[in-house]
């Protein structure tokens, strides 16, 4: 069993992940050769307790305002995990949009990650609107047939505390995942203490009604490295106060701030979880591809696993 899946069994605090979107699906293969050769070098020396290989979709059905960065179809995520960098021996956390999969499709891709240590982890995300759920699965069909077809498949889901701050009962969905076997729970980008709090504080008090046990939540964190990069964040729809905005905007290096505010967020959230008893983990990303917003992520990550050792 790997360290990740024991602390996971273990519904231990402090996970630490690092998340990447895979290559483009039209790179070229000496390119292709080369980003892989960068991410091998990369997550040996960064060691992370695994690695997040996300499903990029478009999502344009969400959101009505032109995309401030074009979308371009990517490798499916459990090729680029699984067989491109299979020499890589950091757990693999496999994304799976399930808004246009069938039955068959989606048995078929279990299949590919049942049976192995290092490929059994996956999260299942639906569609990113009533819009673009088509005709594929239910997500809440998704994990019944995962259960079913690859129980030996570790599960996890996305929790969002924009949604909660809207709807008010990201917590019941987080039960209702736990229910059909969700081990664990990754969020989308967060910059918003708050927000975060309040999911985390609903979900508190409805397991003490029930004397439930709480699974790991990964809190997901990215830099921010230019006023393009903010609005991306916010065309995603993560929740970023105008305080911190305004912050990030009237810095000389909003790099630098954006890390910095980052780091006190996440001591923030962790001293609040740690006082309930929530295990709390966290998951660093680079939105942009600049590379000096990679190389910012990249300290982020080691700041953050830091912050949680000495926490």
């Amino acid at each position: 069993m790997s360290d990740l899946l024991d602390k996971l069994a273990r519904r231990a605090p402090g996970i630490c992940l690092y998340g990447i979107a895979p290559p483009k699906l039209t790179t070229a293969p000496d390119r292709l050769a080369e980003l892989v050769a960068i991410h091998k070098e990369r997550f040996a020396s960064l060691a992370p307790d695994g690695l997040i290989v996300y499903d990029i979709q478009d999502e344009a059905d969400r959101n009505s305002a032109p995309r401030p960065f074009p979308f371009l179809p990517t490798i499916p995520p459990e090729q680029y995990a699984h067989e491109l960098l299979a020499s890589v021996t950091v757990p693999k956390i496999v994304y799976k949009s399930v808004a246009n999969t069938t039955a068959a499709s989606l048995h078929d891709w279990s299949r590919k990650l049942s049976g192995d240590d290092s490929a059994g982890l996956a999260v299942l995300v639906g569609a990113s609107s009533a819009r673009a759920a088509g005709t594929g699965l239910r997500l809440e069909e998704a994990y019944d047939l995962m259960r079913a077809n690859a129980p030996d498949v570790v599960l996890g889901g996305i929790a969002i505390p924009e949604r909660h701050a809207v709807k008010g009962d990201e917590h019941e969905r987080i039960l209702r995942k736990v229910a059909r076997g969700c081990r664990f729970f990754v969020t989308q980008t967060v910059y918003d203490a708050t927000g975060v709090k309040s999911m985390l504080s609903d979900y508190y008090y409805a397991l003490r009604k029930t004397d439930g046990v709480p699974v790991p939540i990964i809190l997901t964190f990215s830099p921010c490295g230019s006023p393009k990069t903010l609005e991306l964040m916010r065309w995603l729809g993560i929740s970023i106060p105008r305080w911190l905005e305004n912050e990030l905007l009237n810095d000389a290096d909003v790099l630098t701030r954006s890390i910095r505010l980052c780091e006190e967020l996440c001591a923030d959230v962790v001293a609040f979880a740690r006082e309930k008893g929530l295990p709390l983990g966290v998951n660093v990303e680079s939105i942009s591809i600049r590379r000096a917003e990679i190389d910012a992520s990249l300290e982020l990550f080691q700041r953050l696993r830091q912050l949680l050792a000495r926490t």
